[in-house]
């Protein structure tokens, strides 16, 4: 079975507490990984610069993870405006090109 990798790079915004962002990545941790659909759900902290942010995500397919941006506990996060996205790579298993079709359309 084919799955649905994300990779992203997260930044603190400026004026944000670097607490408060930790306190509610680890809540949206927490929340995200009880969604349908989500396999995989994790943020690790850099730790020479604290204020950037790693997460791994792995998805059933795109639909899910479209769900996990109309989720309410993922809509409340993003709303306090503490992270902002630096970078975002979809990835598949090599050689399955499962999801890629979907990836271009979404693009």
């Amino acid at each position: 079975m084919s799955h649905y990798f994300i990779s992203a790079s997260i930044e603190m915004t400026e004026g944000s507490k670097l607490e408060q962002v930790e306190t509610e990545l680890q809540k949206l941790v927490a929340q995200t990984r009880e969604e349908p659909g989500c396999i995989l759900f994790e943020i690790r902290q850099n730790l020479k610069e604290p204020t950037k942010f790693t997460l791994w995500e792995c998805w059933t397919n795109p639909d899910a993870l479209a769900a996990h941006f109309e989720a309410h506990h993922t809509k409340a996060y993003l709303a306090q405006n503490l992270t902002e996205v630096r970078h975002i790579e979809a990835l598949g298993e090599i050689g399955d090109k499962t999801f890629a079709d979907a990836i271009k359309a979404h693009a």
